[in-house]
């Protein structure tokens, strides 16, 4: 089973931390896939972005109101391009890890089978404001999600088959406009995959820590460049807030690498070293079945030599 880290690039086209991602990835690659949607891909100047770039049938227009074709181009590609992704990391260019890679590996041992996605009813007047068209929507989907999250394999299976399915609520939601903020917790909601949070496969927690608090404009949250005091505080009071927290957003390109660092791989050490990384069986299982099956044609094919020549011995030494 696999993790897909899968990031909306736009703009610049680059990723504002790539070395601490790069790095970070580096001890859990066994169990990582990386793919980037972006939207020219002239603009791209790096190698390892330009690697893992999703192919250019997947790319269709978006704008910051409209991007739910990224969504849904990344997490299709991500499905057939590798049958084991069981998780969907839904990233943007400013987006960085916050936990270490071995705590990241323990979450996903332990919640593989979950996605974890923060969600809550709409907390906009719906009649006034036009995001997501959810005036025109029975009341039960009058709901809002955190816009970066990550999905399970059998949910994004439900995602896809809903937008595909059903298109005509799906261009109602569409149509008005930041939709990735409400279609997941609405799909998900239709097939009652929210009702209890602690019991079913949707956790309700965050995983994206975002400082809301100090927004920089109407739309957008807090941007960390400085490393200040208040920065600080934010990250250690969201670390120990949510367990499930595994990035931060937003991160500019200024904000000091050392202190990413520290957080990554020295403020929480000790703790991690006593993480009981246990791989799941069913983990083991299907890598064991992935090999048979890559085995297979070739056991066969030995086998039947093996006949033919033990046949042809027979037949030889009987004769004689």
């Amino acid at each position: 089973m696999k993790i897909a880290l899968c990031f909306i690039i736009s703009y610049e086209h680059i990723v504002n931390k790539e070395a601490i991602w790069r790095e970070w990835i580096e001890p859990n690659k066994d169990i990582i896939n990386v793919y980037f949607y972006y939207k020219d891909i002239k603009k791209i100047k790096s190698e390892w972005i330009r690697k893992h770039t999703i192919p250019p049938n997947y790319i269709f227009e978006t704008n910051y109101f409209h991007v739910m074709p990224a969504y849904v181009s990344l997490m299709r590609f991500a499905l057939v391009h590798d049958k084991n992704n069981q998780w969907c990391c839904m990233l943007t260019d400013s987006c960085c890890p916050i936990i270490s890679p071995e705590k990241f590996r323990y979450l996903f041992y332990n919640y593989y089978n979950r996605s974890i996605i923060s969600w809550k009813t709409a907390w906009w007047n719906i009649n006034f404001h036009k995001r997501a068209n959810l005036a025109l929507l029975p009341k039960e989907f009058h709901l809002a999600n955190d816009p970066w999250f990550v999905i399970k394999r059998e949910n994004i299976c439900q995602v896809l088959n809903f937008i595909m399915n059903k298109p005509e609520i799906t261009k109602t939601i569409c149509n008005g406009g930041l939709a990735n903020e409400s279609i997941f917790a609405i799909i998900l909601n239709s097939y009652k995959q929210l009702e209890q949070p602690t019991k079913n496969p949707v956790l309700l927690a965050i995983t994206h820590m975002t400082d809301w608090s100090r927004m920089t404009s109407s739309t957008s949250p807090h941007v960390f460049k400085e490393a200040n005091n208040r920065d600080l505080n934010f990250i250690e009071d969201e670390l120990k807030k949510n367990k499930f927290v595994m990035f931060i957003r937003k991160i500019s390109p200024e904000f000091p690498d050392e202190v990413l660092r520290h957080y990554i791989y020295e403020k929480n050490k000790d703790n991690d070293r006593q993480l009981v990384m246990k791989e799941p069986d069913i983990f083991i299982y299907n890598r064991y079945k992935n090999k048979m099956i890559t085995w297979c044609p070739y056991i066969v094919i030995f086998l039947l030599a093996y006949c033919f020549w033990y046949f042809n011995l027979t037949y030889y030494f009987c004769k004689l």
